[in-house]
């Protein structure tokens, strides 16, 4: 049976609101009229009219975040150290040494885009929305969340759309063996603007990143700013997620897909 492939990505690319304006992304165009200086010094007395129809290559330069576009955030990004709760604090692991088998494995989606921009997500919601779709969790699923943030990409309000999974649903998540989550929002915690609100009224600094805070006590990745995720059903099907080999680094770059493939899952 044909494999169905459904690209979980956004773009990388300029005048597109996927980040706040000073961690946009920048990409520099260069095309084939445009490079003949960048291939001369390779080959001296080259002249522009003896390349073939007069055209070199084309090429970009890109001025990125490893936290632009579609990405996987490793345990390094949130904190220092990880895995408390299972009794053996360790350093927490950069993008690098992620383990490849958490990258690509069963999906299921939860659907929370009922829930109001800033909401931030219970166990007890968690709880319900599985119990709604009939799945119980498998240790190295993938699990991904629908948010409101997905119908917003590209506006204005995009950053500060969305539900946010708060600790005690990422911990849920954790000590069912997840070990690699995914939102459709601009942050796996609830958007920033709202968090501030509820930190000016109670000074609680625990609110700030609760979600994200939550790989101190169970080492674990997500990935931020899918696409297309109303698109998916809940379970049936696989998620690849590799990221970029950057040495050192708190996330990667990835092409998120969703893999369909019966077979597949009969041998799995």
């Amino acid at each position: 049976m044909p494999r169905k492939f459904v690209d979980l990505s956004i773009f990388l690319e300029n005048d597109v609101l996927s980040d706040p304006p000073a961690f946009a992304p920048k990409i520099q165009y260069f095309t084939h009229e445009q490079t003949y200086e960048q291939i001369e010094p390779f080959f001296p007395g080259l002249k522009k009219e003896d390349l073939p129809d007069g055209e070199g290559w084309a090429v970009e330069l890109v001025q990125l975040s490893t936290h632009n576009g579609t990405h996987l955030d490793a345990p390094y990004h949130f904190h220092s150290t990880m895995d408390k709760a299972l009794g053996e604090k360790k350093p927490a692991i950069a993008i690098h040494d992620v383990p490849l088998e958490w990258c690509f494995q069963p999906g299921v989606k939860l659907d929370f885009r009922h829930f109001a921009d800033g909401y931030v997500v219970t166990a007890g919601d968690v709880e319900a929305e599985l119990r709604r779709i009939g799945h119980t969790l498998s240790p190295l699923e993938i699990v991904v969340v629908n948010t409101r943030a997905g119908s917003r990409y590209g506006h204005p309000d995009y950053v500060a759309a969305g539900a946010g999974m708060g600790y005690e649903a990422t911990m849920y998540l954790l000590e069912r063996g997840v070990r690699l989550t995914g939102t459709d929002a601009w942050s796996w915690d609830a958007p920033f603007v709202h968090t501030a609100k509820k930190y000016g009224e109670t000074h609680d600094a625990s609110l700030i990143w609760e979600g994200h805070k939550a790989g101190r006590d169970i080492g674990y990745c997500h990935i931020e700013k899918l696409h297309n995720l109303e698109v998916l059903p809940p379970t049936g099907f696989f998620i690849s997620c590799f990221p970029h080999k950057i040495r050192g680094a708190s996330a990667g770059w990835t092409r998120a897909v969703a893999i369909f493939d019966d077979a597949l899952m009969a041998s799995v």
